[in-house]
């Protein structure tokens, strides 16, 4: 989890376009975000598990 000071600060409009961070709303990780899905790849993977995420299905073959 991110702290909350830092998930604050990313929520900001920044004062440079390149500064923007995109961050997962669940959590605040910053790396491995899907921005299809705006959650960071470990919450991806919770949420597809238990079938929570529409149109998201575990392949198995």
């Amino acid at each position: 989890m991110a702290k909350t000071s830092t998930f604050a600060r990313s929520q900001k409009k920044p004062k440079f376009s390149t500064r923007k961070v995109n961050r997962c709303f669940r959590c605040g990780r910053a790396r491995g975000y899907m921005g299809a899905f705006d959650l960071c790849r470990i919450c991806f993977r919770e949420l597809a598990g238990k079938g929570e995420l529409p149109g998201i299905k575990r392949s198995s073959w």
